[in-house]
Formats: structure tokens, sequence, C-alpha cells
């Protein structure tokens, strides 16, 4: 019996995979992800030092790039689930909490719709509750 291959939700770019690993030298600790929907600069991912963004009910966890948790607001996720996101980066600097944000860049998302056969072998979500029970 072979183990399922499911379709990552997120994929992430050599330049955001160098990013994350100046970051994890600076801080010394995991990191996770988190993208809120709000306005402006808040529809933009963040990088935060793993524990330091309370994720509840109302976020969505999409799965782990790069070693890194990321997680959605549940009304962003409605209208990104139909959706392959990569986590890229881009010079310029953002206006956030997010870590990267003194280095001169800021991370972003592209996207792509997914096709109708991936859409049936997503890699399953978990609320932020059901994230932390597990924790």
């Amino acid at each position: 019996m072979t183990e399922r291959q499911y379709t990552p939700r997120i994929l992430i770019t050599e330049a955001s995979m160098d990013v994350i690993d100046t970051l994890r030298k600076r801080f010394g600790t995991e990191l996770m992800f988190h993208q809120s929907g709000g306005c402006c600069d808040g529809s933009s991912p963040m990088c935060f030092e793993k524990g330091d963004f309370k994720v509840g009910g109302s976020d969505v966890w999409m799965g782990k790039i790069y070693g890194c948790d990321f997680f959605m607001n549940e009304d962003q996720f409605e209208y990104w689930k139909h959706t392959q996101l990569t986590l890229d980066v881009t010079p310029g600097r953002g206006s956030s909490f997010s870590l990267e944000i003194p280095m001169g860049v800021r991370f972003m998302i592209r996207s792509r719709m997914f096709t109708m056969e991936e859409l049936e072998n997503l890699v399953p979500t978990k609320t932020g509750e059901e994230y932390l029970e597990e924790g």
C-alpha cells in the first residue's frame, strides 16, 4: 500500500527559503506565518516567531512550508481555497510587524487556480483550535 500524495496548498520559492534561513539564524527559533486578509499590508503573509501570533478558531492551518506552519484567517481562506499559493519575497519595506521587514524585503503571495484533479486531492486543513489541541 502506498502513502497518499496530497496536493500542497502552499509552496515556497528559493528566495523565501533564504529569507527564512536568515530569520532563523537571527532569532534562533521556529517561525510561523499568518495571513489575515485585512487591508493594505494585512493581506500579506506575515512571519512571526512561533507562538508570537495567537491562532484560534477563526484561523485555518493550511500546512507547513519549509518547516513553518502557515495559517490564514478563515474569511480570507474562503476566497483563496481554490488556489495554490506560493510564498515569495519581493524588495521593499512593508508596514507590518512581520520579521523580514527590517531586511528591506517582504513576503508576498502568488497564486494559481487548482485543477479539478488537484482539488480532489488537497492537503486537509485544520482550524486553529484543532491545531492547538494537537500541539
